[in-house]
């Protein structure tokens, strides 16, 4: 039961919109539905690196380290702003090349470097904890696992709405426009991540 609420309660926190899930989409307009599924493993590899780091104990103490997460918070910024320049610049309509895997090093990139996602699994998965269940490390590691496969249904489900997108056969000048706006939020969520606490 427990672990039916918590996966419901994941799969809220994982489809509010954030720079992975808009990266998502926007993978599914310009990669299609199959490579852009294939880079949610980035996001996925990055976030089990979080479980594991959780799990072991160093959780806490990178989120009570202001140093750690200052850091943390300034590369993200600098990566979202490097992101929207390359889509603003990129033109419309050209994918990246196929064997250099761009779409899933941007996923783990964007993931790896968001001080919210460290606090998700410092702050929210551990509330779903209870000692006399069992032991705590077997806990945070099944709570981790079943917050993955939230994360996962909810990056596909972006990533859908990206291909259908792409399936509606926009304009150039849509496509354009959208990639504009994709730009414009990441600038936005970089512009919110530099001025917001850690």
């Amino acid at each position: 039961m427990w672990l039916a609420v918590f996966f419901g309660a994941s799969v809220l926190v994982a489809l509010t919109p954030g720079a992975n899930n808009l990266l998502g989409m926007h993978h599914g307009v310009h990669h299609g539905p199959l490579r852009a599924a294939t880079a949610l493993l980035g996001r996925l590899a990055a976030f089990s690196l979080m479980v594991g780091a959780v799990v072991a104990g160093l959780g806490p103490v990178l989120a009570a380290s202001g140093t750690a997460l200052t850091v943390v918070k300034w590369v993200g910024v600098a990566y979202l702003v490097y992101l929207a320049v390359r889509i603003l610049v990129t033109e419309t309509g050209a994918e990246a090349p196929v064997g250099k895997g761009t779409p899933l090093r941007k996923e783990f990139l964007v993931a790896i470097t968001n001080p919210k996602a460290l606090l998700i699994f410092t702050a929210f998965v551990p509330q779903f904890v209870d000692p006399a269940r069992g032991p705590i490390p077997l806990q945070l590691a099944t709570l981790g696992a079943v917050y993955l496969a939230a994360e996962a249904l909810a990056g596909t489900a972006y990533v859908a709405l990206g291909a259908g997108i792409r399936k509606a056969g926009l304009t150039r000048r849509a496509r354009a426009r959208l990639d504009k706006g994709t730009a414009a939020v990441l600038l936005g969520m970089a512009g919110l991540l530099a001025t917001g606490r850690t």
